[in-house]
């Protein structure tokens, strides 16, 4: 009698290749790029043009700047008053003061506010390198308040050259002119920059803003009020390094006679910021978010 064939059993599929070769993997058909600080800056950007404290803050500085820098020159232009050959630049004075608090309150928000609303996980997850992030606003933030600062003093500058012209006004020189575009944005941007690295290291948007438009106003006023003469020494220190009359220094119209001249207040808010961003760096890393 013959032996009873029994059915040979069914092979299984083949596993698919990066299962069964050895040393084999998958490979993703989505392109993997290695991100860098441009990424950074193109997430920041994107954030900054986006948010409505950005419109709304920079909305009311060019109000202030535009408004009492032409207002004021209005009221000159419209009165007997004759500048005696001075030049009208320093009108300009009177809207980059209170238009500063509007760069300092947007550069407190552009980092603390992340930490309020739980943001600054989602970016850190998104950009695992901390300093990366910190580089990337800094240079977003820098570049739009020195941008919008540059075009509205500029402008202002114009319409009061030309405007009192006619009322003994003289024709800035170059240096002047330098000093109130260039120098008073360069520094203005600076102002803002040391008060995103403030809202960095504080992480509270409320406690920032009010350090900030302390350290801005703060000196001065107490200043005024140090009658001892025992104290004139500190009350000139107040008032010679305040950041008013840094920023007065610009229009060549200091509040005080000695201290700091020319362009000394750009270098003194350039070391302080570089300071500043030195521990704001440490801490963001040493830091949980």
């Amino acid at each position: 009698m013959s032996t009873p064939q029994l059915p040979m059993p069914q092979q299984a599929a083949p596993a698919p290749s990066w299962h069964t070769a050895p040393g084999a993997s998958y490979t993703s058909p989505i392109p993997v790029v290695r991100t860098h600080l441009g990424h950074a800056i193109a997430s920041e950007w994107t954030k900054i043009r986006t948010v409505r404290s950005t419109i709304w803050t920079i909305g009311v500085f060019l109000f202030l700047v535009f408004g009492l820098g032409l207002l004021f020159t209005f009221v000159v232009a419209a009165s007997d008053e004759e500048l005696g050959g001075d030049s009208a630049l320093p009108l300009g004075f009177a809207g980059v003061l209170p238009g500063s608090i509007c760069v300092i309150t947007l550069g407190v928000l552009t980092t603390a506010s992340e930490y309020g609303t739980g943001l600054i996980r989602t970016t850190m997850t998104a950009c695992p390198g901390r300093g990366r992030v910190l580089v990337a606003k800094s240079i977003v933030f820098f570049t739009l308040a020195f941008v919008v600062t540059l075009v509205a003093t500029s402008l202002v500058a114009l319409f009061q050259v030309s405007i009192l012209e006619g009322h003994g006004g003289r024709q800035p020189t170059g240096g002047e002119w330098l000093k109130a575009t260039v120098g008073i944005s360069l520094y203005v941007a600076l102002l803002g920059l040391l008060s995103l690295l403030v809202g960095s290291v504080i992480r509270h948007s409320a406690g920032a803003i009010t350090l900030m438009i302390g350290l801005v106003l703060a000196p001065l006023v107490i200043a005024l009020f140090l009658f001892s003469s025992s104290l004139e020494g500190v009350r000139q220190a107040m008032f010679e390094y305040s950041i008013p009359n840094q920023l007065s220094i610009f229009y060549d119209n200091s509040l005080s006679r000695s201290g700091p001249d020319g362009w000394d207040p750009l270098w003194i808010v350039l070391g302080v910021t570089a300071v500043a961003f030195a521990g704001a760096y440490a801490l963001l890393e040493k830091r949980d978010v």
